[in-house]
């Protein structure tokens, strides 16, 4: 029998799940399988990465015929058992074979790292769901209780204030505790908030205070969400994963749009409140499920040289979540150009999505001549082209850097057509080039719905050049893009009183915006990793 001797270098962690006594690996060179005497009918879980050699005192004629390197017990989605080789379970025999019996429920053999993707992406749908249903209830609303439009405007302004407010908290908070709590805190604040928005209305204190609460925990999201990510993405999928999940918010802009309308007709304005906070709640609920399963074994060949990386990767996990606010490298963050460039087309490129957001169903009803309801429905197109754009820029951007193509190179070409192209369509549509009114819905559809590859290029690259400060630089440059949500709306309607022109009001700061974005974005944007710790 050959025996197996772990190196120094091997990692080996120990499930909370066993017992205190020892089991024993053996190998039977009839099955050349790898066995486990399990102790009590309990199965020891663990994790080891090793490189295992035969002894050089094994009989000839037992030798395992070649050396056994890069074998790798990993963790299991599905329950499994030990059985030996006549069949016995681990309960008639002291020795059996890693195998599986179960494949129930289907998602249990999906790969952790999708299953929180997965859900990450439903939370960030459930995100936007509550924040566009005010849009829609504030009509209603208005009338009930007799607003004018300057207490309406403060109403749906306080949702930026919460948001502009949680943005570097949430990322220091997400990179001391990890994204995934702070997600689940974020989801049940701004839906208990969204939740109790109906009984606060006729309060104006108290709804500007719920709708500051929904800001805030959807301010934290994105920052909890891109520490997910840094954390459990590799480099090559980092594009497909962000887009799904930041996606989300497209989706969630969409299903609130269309579902809103139709149930204030049905049952009331405090419909949709209920119903999207509920919601949230459900999956909070649900996301309790979706935790750490108990590693179990796999073995697997893997290259020597990623098993050291994956050791590492576990080390930096440690060190990041033993940080605390005195050791955030603020100052290296400032100095480095590339964070000032991310900082900028941050601004330029929330200037453009939320005022576009705000303005352009009223741009389809005053200036195109269409009716509210023909203008509410064009008003969906633009995030549902942009779901399209999305899955395309991700898988672009994915393959580009599979294939060799150098990770800054693939963000400034993303990042540059997010930015280019919303604005040519927005000069189109302002020349009056005569054209009809469809027609300029089509062209200012296709120029929003490119945005998207922002996914692709601004957001990737928080986590490219730093892994272990990514929620933080997330969470600096989303305060700086939360201003256009506070300042930018205001200042299109102001513009749009004085000047009556659409073209002055709406398009042409976001134009100016997009143009000087892309220029600080190509001469200063960089992906390369990035020690800021080591510059303080």
């Amino acid at each position: 029998m050959a025996k197996f001797t772990l190196r120094t270098e091997n990692l080996c962690c120990l499930s909370h799940h066993t017992n205190s006594q020892t089991s024993i690996f053996h190998t039977s060179l009839r099955h050349r399988q790898l066995h486990l005497l399990p102790t009590k009918n309990r199965l020891l879980k663990f994790r080891i990465l090793s490189s295992i050699k035969d002894k050089e005192d094994v009989v000839e004629s037992e030798r395992v015929p070649s050396v056994l390197s890069g074998l790798r017990v990993n963790e299991l989605d599905e329950p499994v058992r030990i059985s030996d080789s006549e069949g016995r379970s681990e309960s008639e025999s002291g020795s059996g074979e890693v195998g599986s019996d179960w494949n129930w429920p289907p998602w249990k053999n999906i790969p952790q790292r999708y299953k929180l993707i997965g859900t990450t992406s439903v939370a960030f749908i459930i995100c936007n769901m509550d924040k566009v249903n005010l849009s829609i209830a504030i009509i209603p609303m208005s009338h009930q209780f007799g607003w004018n439009s300057s207490t309406a405007g403060l109403v749906q302004s306080s949702f930026f204030w919460g948001y502009a407010l949680s943005q570097l908290p949430g990322g220091w908070l997400s990179k001391t505790f990890g994204g995934r709590k702070v997600l689940e805190i974020g989801v049940l604040t701004w839906s208990l908030a969204t939740a109790l928005v109906p009984s606060f209305a006729g309060f104006i204190p108290g709804l500007v205070l719920c709708r500051i609460l929904v800001g805030i925990g959807e301010g934290v999201s994105p920052s909890a969400a891109t520490d997910l990510i840094a954390r459990k993405i590799p480099l090559e999928e980092r594009s497909r994963a962000v887009s799904f999940v930041f996606g989300g918010l497209t989706v969630g802009s969409v299903i609130g749009l269309l579902l809103a309308p139709p149930l204030i007709q049905s049952f009331g304005w405090e419909s949709v409140f209920y119903i999207f906070g509920f919601l949230g709640i459900a999956w909070f609920l649900g996301f309790q499920f979706v935790k750490e399963e108990r590693p179990s074994l796999r073995v697997e060949p893997i290259p020597r040289f990623q098993s050291i990386a994956t050791n590492k990767s576990l080390t930096t996990s440690l060190k990041e979540l033993s940080g605390s606010l005195k050791d955030v490298p603020w100052k290296a963050f400032f100095r480095s150009p590339a964070v000032w460039a991310m900082i900028y087309a941050h601004f330029c490129g929330s200037w453009g999505h939320y005022t576009c957001l705000s303005w352009i169903p009223t741009y389809f009803s005053e200036e195109l001549n269409l009716n509210l309801a023909e203008a509410a429905w064009v008003s969906v197109l633009p995030p549902l082209g942009s779901i399209l754009m999305t899955t395309i820029a991700a898988q672009l951007a994915d393959n580009l850097i599979s294939n060799g193509v150098e990770t800054t190179k693939v963000r400034k070409i993303c990042q540059t057509i997010a930015f280019l192209s919303p604005a040519v369509c927005m000069i189109l549509s302002s020349v009056d080039l005569g054209l009809p009114p469809w027609e300029i819905v089509g062209i200012l559809t296709a120029g929003l719905a490119l945005s998207s590859f922002a996914l692709s290029g601004l957001y990737c690259t928080h986590q490219d050049i730093s892994p272990e400060y990514a929620s933080i630089l997330l969470g600096i440059t989303n305060t700086v893009g939360a201003v256009p949500g506070i300042v930018g709306v205001a200042l299109t309607g102001y513009l749009l009183d004085s000047t009556h022109s659409w073209s002055l009001s709406l398009f042409a700061p976001s134009i100016f915006f997009y143009l000087t974005g892309t220029v600080v974005w190509l001469m200063f944007a960089s992906s390369e990793p990035q020690t800021f710790s080591q510059r303080d």
